[in-house]
């Protein structure tokens, strides 16, 4: 049995992290509109762990409501860091239990398959002008750059790694070199900063991440300061991934790899099983309880999507306690000089501020200045 194969009271649900920018949140749902043109049959559902409508305990109730018994989840991320290992299977987990007679079936993330490799390929060849592979050594006066998320989870910056290394060599650059946009180093800004050092007077840009919203602004942000500065240097910026054709096809992989369950770890345990005995073992740290439905916060959703979005709530009153349920993974290298204290004063999320130690708050505040309108969670 696969996709197209599936029974009446069979269902998918695609489950991502959520954005307070909207256009996330609108080009995420272009995913289960793909597949449901791909399989017009199809009863397929999308939600978020955070900040956007529907929750993902409200798709589960879609599905449902049309008497789905059998719901096939897949996270609709790029790698296997702690929102896909833990955070969705989590609340994936507190729903079934509480629905007797229902069976959730959760798969792998998207990850460097074949497809999202050809994906990713595609967007910066268009960016440079191309719509096929050029010929071996057309590129070679060009440097790569890919952009990743960046996490505290080492393996899921490896694989990001990898990814460059792999278009690097498959589309013939010159050079290529990884920054992060997150927790990791180097940061965006500082490892624009470096690779130019190299001497390449072609550099393109390429974010590797499924949607729009503010860190592809933030990154392109850096890239326009950094352009403005070298005008010597001609840069492309390639588009971010959204439901390109390729990505679509990943997720029909990833849906069936479920359905057959090829998505066990180590040929033995399912994605869910291996979560409940990691959790059982006190492996798991979940860093969103709030992603779990609030009976007293349920809202008109159909009309309104600010009412679930952090956007209602002024940035300005957050502290270091994480009242607003948003949290991160320490990171031992927080301090690293090419790491995320080189955005304090910038728009470093508000999450990571209380790993700084008070001197490296003060070391980088001493020596950059800080942009206006900097919330206040966010300055010390």
């Amino acid at each position: 049995m696969n996709i197209n194969d599936l029974p009446e009271d069979a269902g998918i649900i695609i489950c991502g992290h959520g954005s307070r920018a909207k256009i996330s949140e609108e080009e995420f749902s272009l995913l289960a509109t793909g597949l449901r043109a791909r399989v017009p049959s199809l009863k397929v559902e999308y939600g978020f762990l955070e900040y956007s409508a529907p929750n993902i305990h409200m798709a589960l109730d879609r599905l449902v409501a049309q008497g789905v018994k059998k719901i096939y989840a897949v996270p609709g991320m790029l790698f296997a860091a702690t929102h896909a290992q833990n955070d969705i299977p989590s609340v994936l987990t507190t729903y079934q239990q509480k629905h007797e007679g229902l069976e959730i079936e959760y798969g792998r993330e998207l990850g460097l398959h074949d497809e999202m490799i050809s994906a990713f390929q595609m967007r910066i060849l268009n960016a440079l002008g191309y719509e096929h592979a050029p010929e071996v050594g057309e590129l070679y006066d060009t440097m790569l750059v890919v952009v990743g998320r960046g996490t505290s989870v080492t393996s899921a910056n490896a694989e990001v790694a990898k990814l460059t290394r792999t278009v690097c060599e498959n589309l013939g650059f010159g050079w290529a070199e990884t920054v992060y946009s997150g927790v990791t180093y180097p940061s965006v800004g500082r490892g624009l900063e470096m690779a130019l050092k190299l001497g390449y007077k072609k550099i393109v840009v390429a974010p590797y991440f499924l949607f729009g919203g503010r860190l592809i602004d933030r990154i392109m942000g850096y890239v326009d300061k950094v352009a403005s500065e070298n005008p010597e240097v001609t840069f492309a910026r390639a588009d971010y991934l959204r439901d390109q054709t390729h990505v679509i096809n990943t997720f029909m992989e990833r849906i069936n790899e479920t359905i057959l369950g090829q998505s066990a770890q180590g040929g033995q345990l399912s994605l869910m099983e291996d979560f409940t005995q990691r959790l059982a073992r006190g492996e798991v740290d979940v860093h969103h309880h709030h992603a779990e439905f609030q009976p007293e916060a349920e809202h008109d959703h159909s009309h309104s999507h600010d009412t679930h979005s952090h956007d209602t709530h002024s940035h300005d009153t957050h502290s270091h306690d994480h009242s607003h349920g948003h949290s991160h993974a320490p990171y031992k290298h927080i301090g690293h000089p090419n790491g995320p204290r080189t955005m304090i004063n910038e728009n470093i999320c508000c999450c990571f501020m209380w790993q700084f130690p008070q001197h490296i708050i003060d070391e980088e505040k001493a020596v950059k200045i800080e942009l206006p309108g900097t919330p206040a969670c966010k300055k010390s």
